[in-house]
């Protein structure tokens, strides 16, 4: 039995297709939603339009920017020779909460995960390599500590190894199985100063 009108149920349906949003929660914004004012549900909808139209990826480091480079990438002063290479936008974002890390960033856009499907060319491996092709010191591997997380470590390590650009792994401190975005600055702070070379 239907209990809402047709509407209502597609609005519910639309927010439970997001992650994390299960049917209660689903069922909660939209109510909060219809009883906002016409105008700020207006705003809300501009705000996601605008940014499906104009968020695209950094040329350099590929994290999601609404300009051709992204702001750290641009920056003069950010250390361009000390390359972080984390799995999306999210670990970006929180690295760079902690306000310590002064290098750049690579976005791989996902991990190597045989049993997904997710194989080396499904990630910005490529365009890594070619970024190590500059003048590079060191590259830092921050992906999580999951089996995909280290699994596509090694692999970045074996790739990188003979160019003799020094690889290392962000420390032990971020939990097995944790993911990045979710641990706090002062956890991933430690693990970035005790990073180790692979």
């Amino acid at each position: 039995m239907e209990f809402y009108s047709e509407a209502i149920n597609r609005l519910v349906e639309e927010l439970e297709g997001l992650p994390g949003i299960g049917s209660k929660t689903a069922q909660r914004l939209a109510f909060h939603v219809l009883n906002m004012p016409k105008e700020r549900v207006e705003q809300l909808a501009d705000s996601l339009t605008t940014a499906k139209e104009k968020i695209c990826l950094c040329k350099t480091c590929f994290t999601l920017t609404d300009k051709e480079y992204c702001p750290i990438c641009t920056s003069q002063n950010r250390n361009k020779k000390l390359i972080m290479a984390v799995e999306n936008t999210r670990d970006l974002v929180a690295y760079e909460k902690t306000g310590k890390y002064e290098g750049v960033y690579h976005v791989l856009h996902g991990a190597i995960s045989p049993m997904l499907g997710i194989g080396p060319g499904d990630i910005r491996l490529k365009e890594l390599m070619e970024r190590l092709q500059g003048d590079v010191e060191e590259l830092i591997i921050a992906t999580n500590s999951s089996l995909e997380g280290e699994t596509t470590a090694m692999y970045i390590s074996k790739l990188v190894k003979p160019t003799g650009i020094p690889v290392s792994r962000i420390a032990s401190g971020v939990p097995v199985g944790g993911d990045l975005e979710y641990i706090d600055e002062v956890t991933l702070l430690r693990a970035l100063e005790g990073r180790t070379l692979l």
